[in-house]
Order: C-alpha cells, then sequence, then structure tokens
C-alpha cells in the first residue's frame, strides 16, 4: 500500500465527516454560500496555521538557508517534470489537444536534454509550464467547486478538489518509490520545496491581511476558477442589474392653478 497516498485519503474523509455537520460561524454569523462549513473550516484553519508556525515555516527557513539556491531550483525542476507528465493527460482529457502534445513534448525535452528534469532547457524553448490537474478538468466539463473545504495539512480546497487530489495523488513523485519509508521522504521534500517558495507571499499576507481566512478563501477560489477556465472565467450572472436610463419617468408634479382675476370694477 502507497501509504502517503492513504494518509491523504485518511484527511479527505476526516475532512468530509466532520464538515457535514459543522456549520456554526465564529461569533454566530451566516456561514456565506460558498462557505457552508465556514465554522469546521475555521477551526482546520487555526489548527494547520498552528503547525506551519511551529514546524513547517521553521523547517523551510532552514531548507532555504542550508541548500543553495541552484539545488533547490534542481529539486523544483526535477519534482515539476514529473507533475507534467499529469499535467499533460489532464489537457488531452480537457480535449485540450495542442497544448496537452506541448505538455507532452515539455517532458520529453527536459527528460532528455535536461538530465531526467534537474534542467529546464524546455522553458528557454517556448514549451512554457501549463499545470492542470484532474479537479480543473471536472471543472472543465461543468462540474462545479462545491463547497468550500479547508482539508487538515493540506489547506484550501474544495469538495471537487478535495476528491479529486485522490487522484492526483497517484501520479505524483511519491508514487515513484519503492517503499513506503521513500515515499514517506519524497512527500517531505516536495512539501517541505512547496512550503520554502512561499515563504515570501506568507510574509506579505501577515502584513496587508485583516482575516487571513477569508482572504486565502477569496484567493483560493478565485484562483481556482481562473485555472478551470484558462484565465477567461464566465462573467458573474447580472439579473438584479438594473440600466438606470430604463428607469420608469417619475410623472411630473402638477403645476398648482392660477387664482381666477377679480372683475375689474
Amino acid at each position: 500500500m502507497n501509504t502517503p497516498r492513504a494518509a491523504s485519503a485518511a484527511l479527505l474523509c476526516a475532512a468530509l465527516l466532520a464538515g457535514g455537520c459543522a456549520t456554526t460561524v465564529p461569533g454566530g454569523g451566516t456561514p456565506t454560500p460558498e462557505d457552508p462549513w465556514e465554522g469546521f473550516n475555521r477551526k482546520v484553519y487555526a489548527f494547520n496555521d498552528t503547525v506551519d508556525e511551529a514546524v513547517m515555516k521553521p523547517v523551510a527557513k532552514a531548507y532555504k538557508a542550508v541548500l543553495p539556491q541552484l539545488v533547490r531550483t534542481g529539486i523544483s525542476n526535477v519534482l515539476g517534470n514529473i507533475g507534467d507528465v499529469w499535467s499533460a493527460a489532464n489537457h488531452l482529457l480537457q480535449g485540450k489537444v495542442h497544448t496537452g502534445l506541448d505538455m507532452g513534448m515539455r517532458v520529453l525535452t527536459n527528460t532528455v536534454f535536461g538530465l531526467g528534469g534537474l534542467l529546464d532547457p524546455a522553458t528557454e524553448m517556448g514549451l512554457v509550464r501549463r499545470s492542470e490537474d484532474f479537479g480543473q478538468t471536472l471543472g472543465r466539463w461543468g462540474l462545479g467547486p462545491g463547497p468550500y473545504l479547508v482539508l487538515p495539512l493540506l489547506g484550501p480546497s474544495t469538495l471537487r478538489d478535495g476528491s479529486s487530489l485522490l487522484l492526483d495523488r497517484q501520479f505524483s513523485a511519491s508514487t515513484l518509490a519503492k517503499s513506503d519509508s521513500a515515499g514517506y521522504a519524497i512527500t517531505g521534500v516536495e512539501v517541505v520545496n512547496l512550503r520554502a517558495g512561499l515563504l515570501d507571499t506568507t510574509r506579505l499576507l501577515d502584513a496587508v491581511a485583516l482575516d487571513r481566512y477569508s482572504f486565502l478563501r477569496q484567493a483560493y477560489l478565485s484562483r481556482r476558477l481562473d485555472q478551470v477556465y484558462d484565465g477567461a472565467p464566465p462573467m458573474a450572472p447580472m439579473d438584479n442589474f438594473e440600466d438606470p436610463g430604463d428607469e420608469p419617468a417619475k410623472p411630473a408634479a402638477a403645476t398648482p392653478a392660477k387664482p381666477a382675476s377679480s372683475p375689474t370694477k
């Protein structure tokens, strides 16, 4: 059994079971339509934030301080090249044959000429990375995101994207490992490398966001909508919009009648 994959499944199941019966918002507020499980989500967010401050952020800072930029770039390139295989498949599943072939050519180029993905000559050749996952594929074929969901340790997601994560993880770098311990090690490198790349982002978030939970929720949902529609999401419905020019004209105020002039004596 692939333990990292089983752990992801267990986390998602726990989140769904707890989320289904937790709808109360702290402070007695009403949950927003896209986040009906806000009470549960905020608790998970607080747990994740505590773990991040105590463990993930210090480890990411040490990782960034110890490993030279060149080594970290090589690690990111290798992990990205493996992920590009699944991205190419999702392009094809969405019917985007041209970009799917481009992504396939990118993988082939970096694998052969980039020393197994350690280098990234494909980008210099114009074969840029266009990452896609199965959640985006489902969204492309009309499946809505469902409620917003914060997954334990994994962070912001939705019901659709969280469920799709189970399939996405089957094509991650950790599945190439020959043992559970090696799979854990690769997953750990993935997580730490990703967290190290987000250090500057979280520092900016701490400085500008009054309610980090709401800010991250809106940022995630907006980003995923943009990804599903390749940067051109549909416009929001404007059913309640009224053109001021269409308003009925107000009746003119009645002019008071002038008093009749008295006859000349």
